[in-house]
């Protein structure tokens, strides 16, 4: 789709069916983990979110612990732009992070992505 044929609002679909956002708007990112080696996965996450929340564009990084399903943890990320996501997803913080999991995990992780509707930072 031409750029001049986007719709208004900032996600349009390609031809496979996958969301794209307008580079300009924030996003949001939610990496849901699930695991029976809960204090190994959560030292590998922990590193990652300490060195992930220098990368440009980072507005902020979340690691939470779910109180309700022991052995689940999730990582709430906000980005500047689409952009900014896209290029942490392709860092070496990033793989490496995906490379250590990988034997902690009980199931594929949820990888979400969300237009920022309402979003806006405190500090």
């Amino acid at each position: 789709m031409a750029e001049e044929d986007k719709p208004a609002n900032s996600v349009d679909q390609d031809l496979a069916g996958q969301a794209h956002l307008d580079d300009m708007e924030p996003v949001m990112v939610l990496l849901s983990f699930r695991t029976e080696s809960t204090a190994d996965l959560m030292n590998v996450l922990s590193e990652y979110v300490v060195l992930s929340r220098g990368h440009q564009g980072c507005r902020n990084i979340d690691f939470v612990a779910s109180v309700t399903n022991p052995g689940r943890v999730a990582i709430i990320q906000k980005w500047e732009s689409a952009m900014a996501q896209q290029r942490h997803f392709d860092s070496d913080e990033m793989v490496t992070m995906a490379q250590r999991t990988v034997p902690l995990l009980t199931a594929e992780p949820d990888i979400d992505l969300f237009e920022g509707i309402s979003m806006h930072d405190l500090a």
